[in-house]
């Protein structure tokens, strides 16, 4: 009989792996072919090995386009057999690693390319890709913020989104998630790495400092919004799926992003894990936005209830406006259904910088 968890991802992953580049037969492979999840990491990294080498391939025949597409599904396949492998963290910190490094190489081969930069944090630096769209000078720029187990290795298509619509992307990994992961844990006050990031692009000539969104997702869905509370000047901030109050939802969260939570929040016991969760609430600092809101809910979201983005809808009464997309047949992220939310709120995002 299969591993709980391997049907868990059977049942419920396929929506945002799939969506965010993952080919489908590779999802199918894997999800029926391993038996356990201790062979979950290993078997995605086999797939992104086999990408990697195509990758390699187009590089050796000159094919720089085709190396870089096939470079990003390398970095997507080795992203999610890392991204909730925490029971292993030698063996996730391997995939990661190749993720990154295939992500690396596609950057200057995309279309449009990007670029790998070094973001100053206090003692530390965070790393993040920054694109900037064919033809526009001096865009405006949208900060992509990941979620509990994403990674900007896994933004390539919603990146695409803005840059489509003339925005420039800079995507990258904050305290408890992708490179930053291992030496900075969860930081429930997330408007501390946004403002540096939003000071980096500022030190950017080529960017439009003064049009400047927010979007995040999952647990970025709240910290988007709680940035967007102490930092002023945004043009729009887009909030998927997030929670309103980590302490709410804590004990009902599924058994592996619990335990994901747990390792990346740095808690020393379980007293100390819920209280950083405690921490994470919108509750006192909701109305402190001021910059419109798009919130996007889905009804059968079995991660993050739904109730959490009318609480965060009731909340922030002083946004400029406030757009809730609940869509009834979506999960998590409503990454099962994407195209009912994605190009609605990048078109929302871009008649935003133009105002």
């Amino acid at each position: 009989m299969s591993d709980p968890k391997i049907e868990a991802a059977k049942a419920h992953w396929a929506g945002r792996m799939v969506s965010n580049g993952m080919p489908l037969a590779d999802f199918q492979d894997v999800t029926t072919q391993t038996q356990s999840w201790d062979d979950w990491c290993m078997a995605l990294s086999n797939r992104g090995d086999v990408h990697a080498s195509l990758g390699k391939e187009a590089e050796g025949n000159q094919n720089y386009l085709s190396a870089g597409e096939h470079y990003v599904t390398a970095a997507v396949c080795y992203h999610f057999g890392k991204f909730l492998f925490v029971n292993n963290p030698e063996q996730m910190k391997s995939a990661h690693l190749k993720a990154v490094e295939s992500y690396s190489k596609a950057l200057p081969w995309l279309s449009p390319p990007g670029e790998r930069v070094t973001i100053p944090y206090g003692s530390h630096s965070l790393y993040g890709h920054l694109r900037k769209p064919d033809g526009v000078e001096k865009p405006p720029v949208v900060i992509l913020i990941m979620g509990l187990d994403s990674a900007k290795e896994e933004m390539f298509n919603n990146e695409s989104l803005f840059l489509n619509r003339g925005m420039a992307t800079l995507t990258f990994d904050g305290p408890g998630q992708g490179e930053a992961e291992y030496d900075l844990p969860i930081c429930p006050e997330y408007e501390k790495p946004v403002q540096a990031v939003i000071e980096f692009v500022h030190t950017r000539k080529e960017l439009d400092k003064n049009r400047i969104g927010l979007w995040g997702v999952s647990m970025g869905g709240y910290y988007a919004p709680r940035a967007a509370a102490f930092c002023k000047g945004l043009k729009g901030c887009i909030a998927l799926s997030g929670p309103f109050d980590v302490g709410l939802c804590y004990d009902s969260l599924p058994k592996l992003t619990r335990s994901c939570f747990d390792y990346r929040s740095g808690g020393s016991d379980e007293k100390n894990i819920r209280q950083i969760a405690s921490r994470m609430s919108m509750k006192e600092v909701a109305s402190q936005i001021t910059c419109p809101l798009f919130i996007v809910s889905g009804a059968l979201d079995r991660v993050i209830p739904y109730e959490h983005a009318a609480m965060l809808e009731k909340a922030a009464i002083n946004a400029a406006e406030i757009i809730h997309l609940a869509v009834p047949d979506g999960g998590h992220v409503v990454n099962n259904r994407a195209y009912k939310y994605r190009q609605a709120s990048a078109d929302w995002m871009a008649q935003k910088m133009r105002s």
